[in-house]
C-alpha cells in the first residue's frame, strides 16, 4: 500500500473526517491540527475518551482513580488533550455513521439524519466484546464483559448484587477488579486460559513488562480480597429462570471437577473484536488472522486501507490497547499528511512505528496466553442459543450445514437467521462461525465472515427538518 496524493480540488481545504473519539481518534485528531488540518470528530457517545476511558456523565463526581484504577492518569492526559482540542475542531458527539458511501458518511444524531463529505476518512471505530456462547447465557444477568464496565463507569452500578465475571483475557480481570474496587461482591472470576499457556507466553509478554505487572497485580488484588480465581475451567451452563434470571454458573475446574457458582448476574468475555463494519462498507480488504482467529483490516504499518483515502487506526484496526491506540492514531495522521503532500517528521512517525512493533509483539503473548476457545463450539448442546437476538439456537445453525449445505456464514445467515439481529453479529458472528466450522468439518477461515450491512447499528429517525 504505497502512499498515493489524495485527490482534492486544487486550493480547497481537505475534509478530514475522524470517526471516534477514543484514544486513537483523539491523538489523529490533536496530529492532525497541529499540522494546520482541522478535522470533524463523529463520536457515538455523548462525550470523548471511548470505552476504556469513557467519561461518566454530567453531574457525576466520582474521582479518576475510582472511575480509571491504574490507568487514571492516562485517562486524565486524555480528557485533558481533547478538552484542548474541543474548541478548535469539528466535534459532531451523539452521532452515529449508519452508512457510507464513496465519499460520504450517512448519520443520525437523536434522530436526525445528515451526510457528512470527505476527502480522507480515519476510522477510530474501536472494539466490543468476543463471546462464547454457553447452554443459557441468554438468561436474564448475563451481560458482557463491556456491558458490565459500562454500567459501572457510566451508570454508577452493578449489574448485579453476586456477580461472576467468566471468559478470557486481561479485560476480564480489570473489569472484575473494578467491580471488586466499587465494593460490589464479586462472587468468581472463571478463566478458560489454564496457568500452562501464559508461561509458555512470557517471552512474548515480557516485551512490555510494566504492563505484565499491571495484569498480576489485578490478579493479586483478587486473591487477597479472597475472590475465588479459576484458571483451565470448562463452561457448561447457566442456570436460572425466566423470571428470576441467572442463579448459578457450572463450569468444571481444570481438574475435571464439577464446579457450581451461585450469582444472580455473569459478565462474559474473550478478548475483543474490532469494529470493521463501516470498513467493510468502504471496499476495504480484510484477512484471517491465525493468531487471534478472526478477521482483521489489512493495513500497512502506517494504517492505511486498501482503499485510497480511508485509514484505520486503534482496536477497530488491530486489537492492541489503549496505549497502542494513541500511537495508531498519531501514525494514521502522520500517514494522511505523507498523502497530502504536507511535511511530516520523520522521527516521530518512526517513533511512533516502533512502539506499535514492540505492542503488537506484546499483542500475539496475549492471543497465546488467553487463546479463543473455538473448541467450545463445537462442545455446545443443539439446545443452546448463539444468536441471542434472533433465539437461534446450535442444533438450527447445525441442521442449515447439514441440510442445506449452508458451509459459508452469509449463506447460513440467510437460511437460519443467525446474524440478523440488532447486534448486526456482533455477539453471534464469530461463535457461530466456529459452529458452522465444527458441523462442517473445515478451518473457521474457510466459512468466511459475515459481511457488513447498512444499517451497522439499530437507528432511529424522526421525520421533519434535517438539520446538517
Amino acid at each position: 500500500m504505497a502512499t498515493a496524493r489524495l485527490n482534492i480540488a486544487s486550493g480547497a481545504a481537505p475534509r478530514v473526517v475522524i470517526v471516534g473519539a477514543g484514544p486513537a481518534g483523539v491523538r489523529c485528531a490533536e496530529t492532525l491540527l497541529a499540522a494546520g488540518l482541522v478535522p470533524t470528530l463523529v463520536d457515538e457517545n455523548r462525550r470523548d475518551g471511548g470505552q476504556i476511558y469513557r467519561r461518566q456523565p454530567e453531574g457525576f463526581r466520582r474521582d479518576y482513580a475510582t472511575l480509571y484504577g491504574s490507568e487514571a492518569h492516562k485517562a486524565r492526559a486524555l480528557h485533558d488533550s481533547f478538552e484542548r482540542l474541543r474548541p478548535r475542531i469539528d466535534y459532531r458527539p451523539d452521532t452515529l455513521v449508519w452508512n457510507l458511501t464513496p465519499g460520504q458518511l450517512c448519520c443520525v444524531s437523536q434522530g436526525r439524519h445528515f451526510t457528512l463529505d470527505y476527502d480522507a476518512l480515519i476510522l477510530c471505530t474501536g472494539a466490543t466484546d468476543r463471546l462464547m456462547p454457553l447452554e443459557g447465557w441468554h438468561l436474564a444477568g448475563t451481560y458482557s464483559l463491556g456491558g458490565a464496565q459500562i454500567a459501572l463507569k457510566a451508570q454508577s452500578v452493578s449489574i448485579g448484587h453476586r456477580v461472576v465475571f467468566m471468559g478470557s483475557g486481561p479485560l476480564l480481570y480489570l473489569v472484575a477488579s473494578q467491580y471488586l474496587k466499587a465494593g460490589a461482591q464479586v462472587a468468581a472470576v472463571l478463566d478458560t486460559s489454564p496457568l500452562g499457556k501464559r508461561i509458555a507466553a512470557l517471552p512474548k509478554l515480557l516485551a512490555r513488562p510494566g504492563l505484565l505487572w499491571t495484569g498480576m497485580k489485578l490478579l493479586a488484588q483478587l486473591c487477597l480480597a479472597r475472590v475465588p480465581v479459576h484458571l483451565g475451567i470448562q463452561p457448561v451452563r447457566v442456570l436460572g429462570d425466566a423470571q428470576g434470571g441467572v442463579s448459578l454458573v457450572q463450569v468444571k475446574t481444570a481438574k475435571g471437577d464439577s464446579l457450581d457458582v451461585e450469582c444472580d448476574a455473569l459478565a462474559l468475555g474473550y478478548h475483543l473484536r474490532p469494529e470493521t463494519q463501516l470498513a467493510d462498507l468502504a471496499g476495504c480488504r480484510l484477512a484471517f488472522d491465525p493468531a487471534s482467529s478472526q478477521w482483521l483490516l489489512e493495513l500497512d504499518e502506517a494504517g492505511r486501507t486498501s482503499v485510497s483515502g480511508v485509514y484505520a487506526a486503534g482496536d477497530g484496526a488491530k486489537i492492541r490497547g489503549a496505549d497502542a491506540a494513541e500511537h495508531a492514531g498519531r501514525l494514521a495522521a502522520l500517514a494522511l499528511l505523507e498523502d497530502l503532500q504536507l511535511p511530516v517528521n520523520a522521527a516521530e512517525r518512526d517513533e511512533q512505528r516502533q512502539a506499535l512493533a514492540v505492542m503488537d509483539q506484546f499483542r500475539l503473548g496475549l492471543a497465546q496466553a488467553f487463546p479463543w476457545p473455538s473448541a467450545q463450539a463445537e462442545a455446545l448442546p443443539d439446545t443452546a442459543i448463539v444468536c441471542r437476538c434472533e433465539m437461534i439456537s446450535a442444533g438450527e445453525l447445525r441442521r442449515t450445514v447439514r441440510e442445506k449445505g449452508a458451509c459459508e456464514v452469509n449463506r447460513a445467515k440467510a437460511f437460519s437467521r443467525v446474524g440478523m439481529g440488532r447486534c448486526q453479529g456482533r455477539y453471534c458472528s464469530q461463535a457461530g462461525a466456529e459452529v458452522i466450522a465444527a458441523a462442517a468439518g473445515v478451518a473457521v477461515q474457510e466459512v468466511g465472515r459475515q459481511r457488513g450491512q447498512a444499517p451497522v447499528k439499530p437507528l432511529s429517525m424522526l421525520t421533519g427538518e434535517v438539520t446538517p
